[in-house]
C-alpha cells in the first residue's frame, strides 16, 4: 500500500508592529506619588499591547509621557517627541487609555490623525473600540472626541465662572503672592493675611513714589535700599521672589488694588475679605499722579510747545481738566487752555472762556514766587507740611507698637515651643520659622525709628521755604522750558480758576518746596546732606 507524502503548509509570521504609549494628565497633583494616573494609564496600555502578542504587537520601551499639561492644545514636549519619531519611521502603532489624552481640540486630533495616516500609523484606545480605517470608526471616533472638547469647555466656563463668583464675595482666588501680605492656608481654601513688616514697607514706596514723582527714580531708590520683591514658598517647597523692583514691577504694586483692601475681575473691582494696608487717599493720589505721568516716554512730543499747566489747570465750575490748545495767524501762534468739557459739549456748556495761557502761567509762577513773601501762603504751607509729617510719625509709631507686640509674641512662642514640646522635625521648623519673622520685623523695627528720626529731623521749616525761594527768579531764568516745567509739576498739585470771580486756587505739593530747596542748595538741604555722608 503506497502512502502519499504531503508537505505541510508553513504559516507566515505577523509582522511586528512597534507600539508607542502616550499617556497625560492635566495637572499635576500627585505625580509626585510612587504611582500616579501616568503609571496607570501605561499599565492598562501595556496590558492591552501584551493582549496583542499574537498579531506582533511589541512595545517600544521609549516613554511619552505629558504630566501637567492641557490636551487643548499641542504645546507638550512628548506629544512633540512622540510626532517626531513617527516622521522618522521609528513607530507603527499609538496607544492610549482614552482619546481624550491624546487631544481635547477636535481641530488639533485632526491634524494629528493626518500625521497618523501619512506615515500609516494606527491609533488604538484601550477603553474606546474603534478602527480608524472604516468611515464608522472615523465617525465615532470625531463624536467622541466632540464631546472631550465640549467637556474642556464646561470645565473651563465652570473654573471661570467659581472665580468669578469668588471674587464678587471678596475672596483672593489664588496667584503670585504680593509684598505685603502672606497666603493663610490653614482654613483650606486661601486667604490673604497682613505681614506687618512688608505692609509698611509698601507703604513707604507708595509715599516715596509721591515724593519723587516718577517711576525710574523711586527704582533708582529701591535698588540702593536694596529692597526686592516679595520671598515666598511654593507647596512643593520650592523659593522664590527676591527679585529686584524694577519699573514693570514697581508700576504694577502701585496699581494693585489689593492694597486698599479691594480685589479685581477683569473690569470690575469689588471689596475684598482683607485687609487693607495703604489708605484710600494716599492710593488714589498715587493713582493720579500716574495718570499725569502716563506714556511719560512721549512727554516732550506731547507737550512740545512747553505748556506749564498741562493737566495741572482745572475749571471750577466743571471740574474739568483744561487743555492746552493754540491757534496760528501767519507766523505766530497764540496759546490757550479750554475746558474740555467746552471742547467736547460747546461753548455754552461752560461758562469759562478760553484762558490766554501765557497770562495764566505767569499768574501761576507768581504765585509760586510769592510763596516765601505772603505769611498766609507760607502758613498754609507750613501747615500742608507739618499735617503730612505727623500723619506719617504717627502711622510709623502705630507701626512701630505692632511690631513691638509682634516680636514679643514671636519670642514667646519660641520659649514655649523650645521647652514644652518634643525636639521634632516639625518643631524645629517652627523655631526657624519663628527666628526668621524675628530677624525681619527687628530689622522693620530699626527702619522705622530711624524714618521717625528723619521725619522729625527734615520737617519744613520757614528757613527751608526761605532758602528755597530766595533766588527763585535767576533759578527761573536759567532752567530750560523742559526744567520749568518738571519744577511746576514738583511744586503744584492742581490750580483752579474760577470764572465767577476770575479767581485762581493753587494747591502745592509741601514736599516739593523741601526737594526744591535741597536741589537750588539751602543751607539747611546741605548741612542734612553732610550729616546723611557722615
Amino acid at each position: 500500500m503506497s502512502r502519499t507524502r504531503t508537505q505541510a503548509k508553513s504559516i507566515p509570521r505577523a509582522s511586528l508592529t512597534r507600539c508607542a504609549v502616550y499617556t497625560r494628565k492635566s495637572s499635576d497633583e500627585g505625580l509626585h506619588q510612587e504611582f500616579n494616573s501616568l503609571d496607570a494609564q501605561r499599565e492598562a496600555a501595556e496590558a492591552y499591547i501584551a493582549s496583542q502578542k499574537n498579531e506582533g504587537w511589541i512595545i517600544l520601551p521609549d516613554h511619552y509621557d505629558d504630566g501637567g499639561y492641557t490636551g487643548g492644545n499641542m504645546e507638550r514636549p512628548a506629544l512633540q517627541r512622540l510626532l517626531a519619531d513617527i516622521e522618522a519611521g521609528r513607530i507603527d502603532c499609538v496607544v492610549v487609555y482614552k482619546v481624550d489624552r491624546l487631544s481635547r481640540s477636535l481641530m488639533d486630533f485632526a491634524k494629528i490623525l493626518e500625521t497618523f495616516e501619512r506615515h500609516k500609523v494606527s491609533f488604538v484606545s484601550v477603553t474606546q473600540h474603534f478602527n480608524t480605517t472604516h468611515s464608522m470608526g472615523r465617525l465615532t471616533l470625531n463624536i467622541l472626541l466632540s464631546f472631550a472638547q465640549f467637556e474642556r469647555e464646561i470645565i473651563g466656563e465652570r473654573i471661570r465662572d467659581k472665580i468669578a463668583a469668588s471674587r464678587q464675595k471678596g475672596k483672593w482666588t489664588g496667584g503670585t503672592p504680593i509684598l505685603g501680605y502672606d497666603v493663610d492656608r490653614s482654613n483650606g481654601s486661601p486667604k490673604l493675611v497682613v505681614n506687618p513688616a512688608e505692609a509698611s514697607r509698601v507703604r513707604q514706596i507708595f509715599e516715596m513714589y509721591l515724593e519723587h514723582g516718577t517711576l525710574l527714580s523711586v527704582v533708582a531708590e529701591l535698588n540702593r535700599q536694596d529692597w526686592r520683591s516679595k520671598v515666598w514658598t511654593t507647596r512643593s517647597g520650592e523659593h522664590r521672589g527676591g527679585l529686584p523692583i524694577d519699573k514693570c514691577r514697581l508700576h504694577a504694586l502701585l496699581t494693585n488694588v489689593l492694597y486698599v483692601g479691594k480685589v479685581r475681575h477683569k473690569k470690575e473691582v469689588y471689596a475684598g475679605e482683607h485687609k487693607a494696608i495703604v489708605p484710600a487717599d494716599l492710593f488714589h493720589q498715587v493713582q493720579t499722579r500716574l495718570q499725569q505721568n502716563r506714556n511719560a516716554s512721549n512727554v516732550e512730543l506731547r507737550n512740545r510747545y512747553g505748556a506749564l499747566l498741562r493737566r495741572l489747570l482745572y475749571c471750577k465750575a466743571c471740574g474739568r481738566v483744561m487743555a492746552h490748545t493754540f491757534t496760528s495767524r501767519g507766523h505766530k501762534r497764540y496759546r490757550y487752555y479750554t475746558c474740555t468739557n467746552a471742547i467736547k459739549n460747546g461753548r455754552r456748556k461752560c461758562p469759562t472762556a478760553s484762558l490766554p495761557a501765557g497770562e495764566i502761567e505767569k499768574a501761576v509762577v507768581d504765585q509760586i514766587r510769592c510763596i516765601g513773601q505772603d505769611p498766609d501762603l507760607l502758613g498754609e504751607t507750613l501747615r500742608q507740611a507739618r499735617s503730612q509729617a505727623e500723619e506719617a510719625i504717627e502711622r510709623l509709631t502705630g507701626e512701630r507698637r505692632i511690631l513691638k507686640r509682634g516680636l514679643a509674641r514671636c519670642h514667646a512662642e519660641i520659649r514655649r515651643t523650645a521647652t514644652s514640646e518634643p525636639a521634632t522635625s516639625a518643631a524645629t521648623a517652627r523655631i526657624a520659622d519663628l527666628t526668621h519673622q524675628v530677624g525681619q520685623s527687628e530689622r522693620r523695627l530699626a527702619e522705622v525709628e530711624g524714618q521717625v528720626v528723619d521725619l522729625r529731623r527734615d520737617l519744613v521749616t520757614e528757613a527751608d521755604v526761605a532758602a528755597a525761594f530766595a533766588d527763585f527768579d535767576n533759578l527761573w531764568i536759567a532752567l530750560t522750558p523742559r526744567e520749568q516745567v518738571r519744577l511746576v509739576n514738583l511744586l503744584v498739585h492742581r490750580v483752579e480758576f474760577d470764572a465767577s470771580d476770575s479767581s485762581m486756587e493753587i494747591s502745592f505739593y509741601p514736599l516739593g518746596i523741601k526737594t526744591l530747596a535741597a536741589e537750588t542748595g539751602s543751607p539747611a538741604a546741605q548741612a542734612s546732606a553732610v550729616e546723611d555722608a557722615a
